[in-house]
């Protein structure tokens, strides 16, 4: 009796469990609901940057904010710096990434991009102090900086050999700023709203130059992966930009 006593309870217990296991299979609760790693930089004021309190703010980390909302999805940002951000995408450590990144022909080769979310522009700016640098021809025998991967140093770059000048790479805005203000480069060349807000901020810099069209920033993802997170953004992004939280947004960060 008690031999056939354990056996019936064996069979009742893999019954259970196979019975749960044909409930759970193919099916997610809302408790499990996917959450996305989305990489940003770390100082690209307005876009992404830290405020006195501590917490991590701008343009990028708002619009984010209201598109997941809008559409329903969590996310976990990772503030690990833009070319770090890059790495994370393109291994798969992180879903993807937003962070002022311009959308470009080379980068379309490794990233699934967005929709267009903000149309940039460049500038070249020089210390405060500097009444001798007006023009990219008075940079001859000159350098200057530029921040890795934004469209400032694309821009640079590619003209650096006309104008006759060298340049120097930086990983965040703060040391690109720090070395012109050090008289170490003759200017830099940065997008026109992080500029502008370092500006605004007291950092004593003035703009010389008439903004140069730049490319446009976009969401990205790993080319051929995510498709669903790319879709809701763009969604997303479609209806903030109607209801008008995506100006409210920028109002809040770009001052005219």
């Amino acid at each position: 009796m008690k031999k056939i006593t354990k056996l019936g309870v064996l069979v009742m217990v893999v019954a259970m469990v196979l019975s749960l296991a044909a409930c759970s299979g193919g099916t997610t609760t809302s408790g499990d609901a996917k959450k996305y790693v989305v990489a940003t930089d770390t100082t690209f004021k307005p876009f992404e940057y830290e405020n006195e309190k501590g917490e991590r703010v701008g343009i990028d980390i708002d619009l984010l904010a209201a598109i997941a909302e809008d559409q329903g999805f969590a996310y976990e940002l990772k503030a690990v710096g833009f070319d770090a951000a890059l790495g994370e995408v393109s291994t798969g450590q992180s879903d993807a990434m937003i962070a002022g990144m311009s959308i470009t022909d080379e980068r379309k080769k490794t990233f699934d991009f967005s929709d267009p979310y903000f149309d940039s522009g460049v500038v070249m700016a020089v210390s405060s102090s500097n009444d001798t640098i007006k023009a990219y021809a008075d940079l001859k025998g000159l350098n200057v900086a530029v921040k890795t991967g934004t469209e400032g140093s694309t821009f640079a770059e590619s003209i650096k050999d006309q104008y006759g000048f060298t340049t120097s790479s930086f990983p965040d805005s703060a040391n690109m700023y720090e070395d012109v203000k050090a008289g170490n480069s003759a200017a830099l060349f940065e997008d026109y709203p992080v500029v502008g807000d370092a500006i605004a901020s007291g950092v004593p810099l003035k703009m010389v130059t008439e903004m140069e069209k730049g490319s446009s920033y976009g969401f990205a993802v790993k080319a051929g992966e995510n498709a669903e997170l790319l879709e809701m953004f763009n969604t997303g992004l479609a209806n903030v930009k109607a209801n008008g939280k995506y100006q409210e947004i920028l109002d809040t960060y770009i001052k005219k």
